[in-house]
Order: C-alpha cells, then sequence, then structure tokens
C-alpha cells in the first residue's frame, strides 16, 4: 500500500470530493510560489522608467555637474576619455562632449565608446550608436536617449 493510498488528501469543492495526490498538492504548491515570485518581477520591467539618470546626481535643476579637476571625472579632460556616471555614458570626442543613456536598448548592456570609430558599441550583441545616440548597426532598433552637454571652464553640465 502507497503513502497516497494510506493518507489520502481529500479536497471538497462545492459539495464534490476530489482525491489530491502528493504529487498534485507539490505541484500546486511549486506553479503558486512561481506565480507570486515571477509576477511582480515581470510587471515592474514593463513599467516605463520617464528619467534614466534616477535622482541621484540631479541638483533639482535638471542637471548634472561634475568638477573636471576632480579625479573621479578627470579622464573627461582628454580627448576620447569616456566615464559612466549614474546610468549614462559622457565622452570627449576631441571636439565636444557627448552624453547618452548608457544602456543598449537591444538587452540593456553597459556601452562603450570607441574613440577612433567615434561611436558607441555594445559589448552583448555588436550594436553601435553614432554620437547622437541613433543606431548605426543592429540588433537594436531603438536610439538611445541623448542628453546635451556644455563646459564652463572646468565644470561640464549635463542637461536632463
Amino acid at each position: 500500500m502507497s503513502f497516497n493510498e494510506q493518507f489520502p488528501c481529500v479536497v471538497v469543492l462545492d459539495g464534490n470530493k476530489e482525491i489530491m495526490t502528493r504529487r498534485d498538492i507539490i505541484r500546486k504548491i511549486v506553479i503558486g510560489s512561481t506565480t507570486v515570485l515571477v509576477t511582480p518581477a515581470l510587471l515592474e520591467s514593463c513599467t516605463k522608467q520617464e528619467d534614466p539618470v534616477g535622482n541621484s546626481g540631479n541638483t533639482g535643476n535638471n542637471k548634472i555637474t561634475l568638477d573636471l579637476t576632480d579625479p573621479a571625472y578627470s579622464v573627461l579632460n582628454a580627448s576620447g576619455g569616456s566615464l559612466v556616471y549614474l546610468n549614462l555614458i559622457i565622452a570627449n570626442t576631441g571636439t565636444s562632449f557627448v552624453a547618452l543613456a548608457k544602456a543598449c536598448t537591444h538587452a540593456g548592456c553597459t556601452i562603450n565608446y570607441d574613440n577612433g570609430a567615434k561611436n558607441f558599441p555594445c559589448p552583448c550583441h555588436g550594436s553601435k550608436f553614432s554620437l547622437t545616440g541613433s543606431v548605426v548597426n543592429g540588433p537594436a532598433t531603438v536610439a538611445l536617449k541623448s542628453y546635451s552637454v556644455s563646459r564652463t571652464g572646468d565644470i561640464l553640465t549635463v542637461n536632463l
């Protein structure tokens, strides 16, 4: 005599008896638990993020300022220098500064700056973006958000 035959689980719904095996109970628990854990993550991933930079570093004037004398940002003093700050990638092209959303629109990987090619390649799947954020090579099909950048002395300002 098996365990299920010795200790059946009887469920009564609307007056109907249903015998559930241990396998049925475990299956329902696994499906229920998975639903409870996965659904919030799926719903969160579908929300539109209006401000890709976030509040950290925002001065309240919809600007980010970087002091280029600060060693953390001094890489931007050299032509070809780039850095990721918050959710942006900021690059010195030699003639101007460029700020784009750092996440590739294909799979969300952080893009890099290629000074020789003057573009932003994605290391994950090979997408390339121009200095304005438009798609040069796929598989990405959506442009990166671009932000205007200005320099006054040693202060770099990114307008969000």
